[in-house]
């Protein structure tokens, strides 16, 4: 396949600006608490620059320049490094254990977060197998498509929810659900697929306490103990109640120093409380255009490899964003995930700007 013009410029520019704006809320979120831990206000900028901006430019680069045909060859690669990422951070002294989650692993100077660097390995290899020469039996056959497709899928869900990332689990079911719908699989695959998925979630959302507690919490929050398992969410309701229309201004955040996690798992509500409900749909617009143009380039994108990925890089970053969103104003029990480009976390937003890269170099394509 010949490249045929450039890359797609509504991608790029929305990029950019959500990278930039990222980088504003995290200054506006981070600097009283830089301060009083590291006696830096820029700490966790200078931060998220050398430890995640840093890397996703480099991501970015390889994935806007590299023909993404050329990932195929690596696809069984791609399925090893995931399943042994999530098993790395189990073996002791390498693995990092953090408010009863074990999600982390020691890289030298860095922490790398395993469940956000599956998000674009699975997927890859997911569009890379579905587009092989057995394309047809891989989405239409129980032995060589099904099967397969519940016997890596379900690792993958397994070793997250064993790592206590429920969230992850539901975005890397829906990428992978979106891409094998979009690969022409059979209705009834999805459908068994997505009932035997819901049953195994709901069985590991039943046997742990904490995950009850969150949604016992989404129910009725103003029934929880203050300072218990309830105590996030309405700090999140307050913070953004206190934006109202226009907000209070950038950099004005008073609730931002009751709000847990504001810096990643709660972020939006600071720029609802700053930048009110205008600023609030504005950010959500940007989001809506970045995952909208990437389904429109896929439905153009004639290659399958191309297609799939574009279709599950949209799907990822729309689903994680609306958990994001939908945790913290409470349309959805608490969940603890970042918001794509904006939240603290370098692995996240490495992958992510990968992921734009990659969405980049295919829409030279279309």
């Amino acid at each position: 396949m010949r490249q045929r013009g450039h890359a797609d410029y509504i991608i790029l520019v929305t990029f950019i600006i959500l990278v930039a704006f990222g980088f504003m809320m995290l200054a506006s979120a981070s600097s009283d608490l830089g301060k009083t831990n590291f006696n830096n206000p820029y700490y966790y900028i200078e931060h998220q620059i050398m430890y995640g901006f840093s890397l996703g430019v480099v991501g970015f680069l390889i994935g806007l320049l590299v023909p993404y045909k050329f990932y195929k060859r690596y696809a069984l690669l791609f399925l090893i490094a995931t399943i042994a990422l999530l098993v790395i951070v189990f073996v002791p002294h390498i693995g990092v254990s953090s408010g009863g989650a074990q999600r982390w692993i020691n890289v030298g100077p860095l922490t790398v977060q395993p469940g956000e660097v599956t998000k674009l390995l699975f997927i890859m290899y997911l569009a890379a197998w579905l587009s092989s020469a057995r394309k047809d039996r891989r989405t239409r056959t129980v032995t060589e498509g099904l099967i397969p497709f519940w016997v890596t899928t379900g690792l993958v869900a397994v070793l997250l929810l064993l790592e206590h990332s429920t969230s992850s689990v539901f975005i890397v079911l829906a990428g992978a659900l979106t891409v094998y719908f979009a690969a022409g699989a059979k209705k009834f695959f999805l459908l068994a697929t997505f009932v035997l998925g819901g049953l195994l979630v709901g069985a590991f959302i039943l046997i742990t306490p904490y995950r009850l507690a969150r949604i016992d919490a989404y129910l009725n929050p103003s029934a929880q103990n203050v300072y218990g398992s309830g105590y996030q969410i309405n700090q999140s309701l307050l913070t953004i109640g206190s934006g109202s229309l226009f907000g209070v201004g950038y950099g004005n955040s008073v609730s931002k120093r009751y709000l847990p996690a504001r810096l990643d798992d709660a972020i939006f509500a600071i720029i609802a409380e700053e930048f009110g409900f205008i600023g609030s749909v504005a950010v959500v617009a940007l989001f809506f255009t970045l995952v909208g143009r990437g389904l429109i380039l896929a439905k153009k994108m004639s290659d399958p490899m191309g297609k799939s990925i574009l279709v599950g890089f949209s799907t990822i970053i729309g689903v994680q964003v609306f958990l994001h969103i939908g945790s913290v104003s409470q349309l959805i029990p608490l969940t603890g995930v970042p918001l794509p480009f904006i939240s603290y976390g370098g692995t996240a937003l490495a992958v992510f700007m990968t992921m734009v890269g990659i969405m980049l170099n295919i829409s030279k394509y279309v």
